[in-house]
Parts: structure tokens; sequence; C-alpha cells
């Protein structure tokens, strides 16, 4: 039966920042509901993620969960800047979307967990990472890799469908050059030097356009972040989702990455790990050209979450 709830503004403290977001419980739930905050991905992410989240937060609100997403800073309604920002402090914003989630009337506090979407997987695993009280997290379509290794990846992939680039190693020698530039605190002038000296090659445009000195160095600034160290950390159950036809993720090594840490004979006892592939799907885990989320999504998403939320207080036990 449906129960969808009705969305409404809602603003609150981030690090140094007010976010605004959509809050919505759903109705009828006849008591509590579990939560479930949506981290957008790169970028100006809003509440939204473009068009990515309306559909994932219906189904999670006819499922009977409150849902809250919010606009990146700098993006929307929200102050501040993500370009001026690092990872930690967007991972500060996660954990204040998180409390603030779970001190809304209606909610379960011990029930909210975190969704992150591409780079927003990577701030739900800093913040989960950081605290005991987050009773599972989901990343969608997030690389086990660093950035420069997920860049250089989706890089690749661009070349090799344009059938007529030619110097394709060429180009991501550059792309090599451009990250040791940012390792060792290059600035965006000498980074812009670096390219035109290399004729500016159009097969660079994935990566290089829209390039500007404050994005240059908010990616030089997380190109090394290594999300296997947040997920070694991990006290709760993780959900990874991967498309299997998503040309921006290298999608087996990172799945593979995070196996192998979740092996690690020092893992917290709690902090399992599934791991699902849909095939053919893509970075959104769509399908059909990318119309609709791939079939299955929607409704594994929902019971995985339902099989991890704490039993409520009336002793009802989660479906095994």
């Amino acid at each position: 039966m449906s129960t969808d709830g009705v969305l409404r503004e809602v603003r609150f403290s981030g690090r140094a920042v007010t976010l605004a977001g959509s809050l919505g419980v759903p109705r009828g739930s006849g008591g509590a509901s579990p939560g479930v905050v949506l981290i957008g991905g790169s970028g100006s992410s809003d509440r939204d993620n473009d068009t990515y989240f309306p559909p994932i937060r219906r189904h999670l609100l006819n499922a009977g969960f409150a849902v809250l997403s919010y606009d990146k800073r700098g993006v929307g309604e929200s102050s501040g800047d993500w370009r001026a920002s690092t990872l930690d402090d967007l991972a500060a914003d996660a954990a204040a979307a998180l409390d603030f989630l779970r001190a809304r009337p209606g909610v379960r506090a011990d029930a909210v967990g975190l969704f992150g979407h591409s780079e927003g997987g990577w701030v739900a695993l800093r913040a989960a990472a950081a605290r005991d009280d987050v009773p599972w997290v989901v990343t969608n379509s997030c690389p086990g890799t660093t950035p420069a290794a997920q860049e250089r990846h989706a890089l690749a992939n661009s070349l090799r469908a344009r059938a007529a680039q030619r110097d394709t190693e060429g180009i991501l020698a550059l792309y090599d050059r451009l990250t040791e530039a940012g390792r060792r605190g290059a600035g965006f002038t000498e980074a812009t030097e670096l390219v035109d000296s290399a004729g500016s090659p159009s097969g660079l445009a994935s990566y290089w356009a829209g390039m500007d000195e404050r994005l240059w160095e908010f990616l030089a600034r997380k190109q090394d972040h290594d999300p296997v160290r947040d997920a070694a950390r991990l006290r709760c159950p993780h959900l990874a989702i991967f498309g299997g036809a998503d040309e921006l993720v290298p999608v087996a090594d990172s799945a593979g990455l995070f196996t192998t840490t979740a092996c690690h004979p020092d893992r917290d006892p709690h902090a399992t790990l599934t791991v699902e592939v849909f095939p053919g799907a893509d970075h959104r885990v769509r399908t059909g050209e990318g119309a609709h989320l791939a079939p299955g999504y929607l409704s594994r998403l929902v019971q995985w979450i339902e099989n991890r939320a704490p039993a409520p207080a009336s002793g009802r036990s989660p479906r095994p």
C-alpha cells in the first residue's frame, strides 16, 4: 500500500554552512519510521541529484522510510562552496544531515542510515567510519579506488568510445602528468600550461572541460583519497551497488577492493559486506539506454535495508 509522504523544505547546520533540503516522512506508518539520508554525487549536485533521487525517494517513502536529501554546499539554497571544501567537510555535512533526520518527530533515531551515490559514496563511508551509531551504509556506484584512478579509468573509456581518437596513450600520459602536478601542489596556471603545451587535445575534454582554479584545487585535494581506509573502519553493514556496464567506475576492481577489505581479520564483526552488480546497468544503475532503474534495483535496496535495520522497541525482528 502506498504511504507517500509530503516533502517539506528544511534547513540545518553543516560544518560552517547552512544546508537546505527536502524531508519526507511517510503517512500512515503507524509508528516511528526508519530513515535514509540521500547524499548526491560529484559536482553541483542538488537535493534531487539532478533527476536521479526522486524515484528512489518515492519508493523508499512507499516502503515506510523517512527520507532526507539536501543541496550540496554552494548549490541550490545551501550556503558555502563545495569547491572550497574537503571530503571531510562533505562528510561532516552528511553527518549533520543524519543527526537532523534522527531528531525528527516520527523517525526512529536508531534506524537512520546513509545512502551515497558516486562521490557521495566516499562521503557516506567517511561519515559512517567516524561514528559507531550508523546502523548501515549503502554506496551506489561508488569507486573503491582513489579518485585519481577512477578519473583515469573514465577517461580511458571515453577515449575508447571515440573510434577516431588518436594518441590515446598520449592523452592518458598527459592526464598522469596533471595528476602528478596536483599531487605536488601545482597551481591551475601550471596545469593549464601542461594542457596547452600538449595542444589541448579534444580527447581530454571529459576531464578538463569546465576546469577552473577552484575546481582544480578541489580535485587536487581529493585525488588520492583512499575509500578502502574508511571501509576498513566501518562498524556496520555495507551494501555496495554497481552497474555492470558503468563506464565511469572500475567496477571489478572496486568490488574486489571492498571485498578484500571485508576479509581482513581485524574487521569489526558487525561490518558485513554485500556486493550487488546489476548486469548491463550504467553509472546510475539504469538500463534500456538509461531510461529506467535496473529491474529489481529498488526492491533489493529496500529489502537489504529492512533486513539490517535494528529491531524496533516492540521487539519485531527484521526479516531474514
